[in-house]
């Protein structure tokens, strides 16, 4: 019993370490942009499908003890022969990094697969395995409880990932210390599988009264992928349309996690009745918050949707652990429960982006869930899996093209496009201005009647504004990581040459004059250029290629929102943006940020590169469309600043001091700067 505890529970662990380190480390590859955490949990939802479905053929079979024994041997020959070669087992060296990033996904998938995905596949195929085993032991005794105990280890994972390992460990010392977890849960499972190395595969006789009807199979589909599409929706809800806080999408899965643990360790955790009507009165509560949503306060507003999640993941694994099939059929239910979880997330990665322009997933979740209750509610069909599985079936198709063609219609905005970076939105604002707005960021306003007119984070008294209007040189070469709406061209003189970086090519139709509601870049007196994709991808090629661009100012516009690209903060980053300077340059970082604090990261950098560095700081002013900003300078040359307005405004790093650990590609920690 203690060794099929410590299988299950360590092997969950692994599970949830191994994907947040992965992503991380592969996150600089690909541009560093939230959709590439997005691939990589499609990624490991498929994967868990293939370990789930490798146990359900494997205890069918006979001398399953040796064939898994071989794979863990192949999977430990495999760690060991890639970290004589890597950094470590399971964090790929450099070489492997692709050249064309046009579109990650197919790119993303073969990395993981290269790196991690067999020893993945192991662990995804042994809660379902162990648990088979178990109840070949242990007949008398439930399995249930092993699944609880496998969603705990997930939750512990989930939480010292980033609180815990990540803090103290560079990215290579958490590939061995991983792989070290991960050689010891060999030996225990390789114990197990000792045991059972001559099982013919075959269980006890089970009445063909117990074999689960192909009805009873979709149903345990469709109730574990409206769990996974009701966590994805919720995750995408509260972190891009109510608070786009760091960190924010681990309170969605450990709510979600925490529904299975008391779902599946003992019935008396739900019951249907009081669940849909404390569903009720939660589902009110959230349209209420929906319609008063801009006068709530964000906490509440979050509180409200996680306890919608909570409810509806009970309803949904409550009902899976009542429909739960004898144990001879146990990995057949997993596995139908995980290909459930990852259709759940294809839908919300690959389909609803070309389906909704907005995050409707959250409605369709919503609205299914509804039907679950009533289907499961209604007397007559509450105990027929064939009716609820049809209905259930039916229901989902019908309210997505219902969301489709009904909210796609009725926008609050001028335009809405949806793609893999997310929801782009243009807003007319009381005071006739045009705002261009990612998730809960506002990328710059314009003004019908003053187009000219730099505004939010740019106007003429920020810190990048006052190096643009008092350099001393003509004809100066600009270089801005973020495009927005361009607002920084508007402190272009004839002869200066602007080059902007961008990943998101709707942000570059928008700025470039698409539908008439930004013209920064078109009526710029400079010569511009915009590079699209990943800023330091391309900055990259450009130093490969001899285009060494000399920059009199390079701007870094890429942190306000609060779900910061941090490859582009890192030492290696700033070596690359100090090839492309000119020796006199300065840089330019908005640091402005409501949940971090950026400035003890940039001040180890100006320290392992020996710049000069002064923060200005910038009030509100409505009437000339300002927001509040923050942006440090920096410059390998003090004269730089002595220029009489930078020195009236400049805050002096004299005397300040941090101890927080100068951030790299194999380094970084958001925690430590959480505000």
């Amino acid at each position: 019993m203690i060794l099929f505890s410590l299988s299950i529970f360590l092997s969950a662990f692994l599970l949830f370490q191994i994907q947040p380190m992965i992503g991380k480390f592969i996150l600089p590859w690909f541009g560093g942009t939230p959709a590439i955490w997005s691939t990589a949990m499609l990624f490991f939802q498929v994967l868990l499908t293939g370990g789930y479905a490798y146990a359900y053929w494997l205890v069918k079979r006979p001398r399953q003890g040796w064939i898994h024994i071989a794979l863990l041997g192949m999977t430990i020959a495999l760690l060991a022969a890639l970290g004589a070669g890597w950094p470590s087992p399971i964090t790929p060296s450099a070489d492997m990094r692709p050249a064309d990033v046009s579109f990650p996904v197919f790119n993303i998938f073969l990395l993981l697969t290269v790196s991690v995905g067999l020893p993945y596949f192991v662990l995804a195929s042994n809660g379902p395995l162990m648990q088979a085993w178990f109840s070949r032991v242990f007949p008398e005794r439930s399995y249930a409880k092993l699944y609880a105990l496998s969603n705990a280890g997930s939750l512990f994972g989930l939480f010292a990932y980033p609180l815990m390992i990540e803090p103290v460990f560079s990215l290579r010392q958490q590939g061995w210390l991983w792989t070290g977890g991960f050689v010891i849960l060999a030996v225990t499972v390789g114990a197990l599988s000792w045991r059972a190395r001559d099982d013919d595969g075959r269980a006890a006789s089970v009445s063909t009264e117990h074999r689960p009807p192909f009805s009873l199979k979709v149903l345990w589909i469709i109730l574990s992928g409206t769990a996974s599409l009701f966590l994805l929706a919720v995750t995408n809800q509260i972190s891009q349309e109510v608070a786009v806080i760091p960190f924010l999408w681990i309170l969605p899965l450990m709510i979600y996690l925490l529904s299975f643990i008391l779902a599946f360790s003992d019935a008396r955790w739900y019951d249907r009745r009081i669940y849909a009507a404390l569903f009720s009165l939660a589902s009110l509560a959230a349209l209420w918050t929906l319609l008063q949503a801009g006068s709530l306060n964000v906490l509440f507003q979050i509180a409200v949707y996680g306890i919608l999640l909570f409810l509806a993941a009970m309803i949904c694994h409550g009902e899976l652990y009542r429909l739960r099939p004898h144990a001879h059929y146990l990995t057949s239910f997993y596995l139908m429960v995980s290909f459930g979880g990852a259709a759940g997330g294809i839908f919300v990665n690959l389909i609803a982006p070309f389906l909704f322009t907005g995050y409707w997933e959250f409605y369709l979740a919503w609205l299914v869930t509804i039907v679950l209750l009533v289907v499961m509610l209604l007397p007559r069909i509450a105990d027929n899996v064939d009716i609820q599985a049809r209905v259930m079936g039916f229901s989902f198709f019908a309210a997505t093209i219902l969301l489709s063609v009904g909210l796609n219609q009725f926008q609050d905005a001028l335009f809405v496009e949806r793609n893999f970076y997310g929801v782009i939105r243009v807003k007319e604002n009381d005071d006739n201005s045009v705002a261009m707005i990612h998730g809960m960021t506002v990328h710059g306003i314009q003004f019908p009647h003053d187009r000219a007119r730099p505004t939010t984070y740019y106007v003429e008294e920020s810190g990048v504004g006052i190096v643009l209007r008092n350099h001393p040189k003509r004809g100066i070469r600009v270089g801005v990581l973020g495009l927005g709406a361009g607002t920084l061209a508007a402190f272009a003189q004839h002869g200066d040459y602007y080059r902007f970086y961008e990943i998101n090519p709707v942000v570059v139709r928008l700025a470039e004059g698409e539908g008439g509601y930004f013209s920064f870049l078109k009526d710029s007196k400079a010569g511009v250029s915009v590079v699209l994709g990943d800023a330091r991808i391309s900055l990259e090629r450009e130093l490969a290629s001899g285009e060494r661009q000399n920059f009199d100012v390079l701007v870094l516009d890429t942190f306000s929102s609060d779900s910061i690209p941090v490859h582009l903060v890192t030492r290696e980053a700033f070596a690359l943006y100090l090839e492309h300077l000119a020796p006199d340059g300065v840089i330019a970082a908005h640091i402005s940020n409501r949940h971090l604090d950026l400035q003890p990261v940039f001040w180890q950098l100006a320290r392992k590169y020996q710049l000069e560095m002064i923060r200005v700081s910038t009030r509100a002013d409505s009437q000339k469309g300002a927001y509040p900003s923050e942006w440090v300078l920096l410059a390998h040359d003090p004269a730089a600043f002595e220029i009489p307005e930078i020195k009236s405004r400049a805050i002096s790093f004299d005397g300040y001091s941090s101890p927080l650990r100068l951030w790299t590609d194999d380094y970084s920690n958001l925690f430590q700067i959480l505000k």
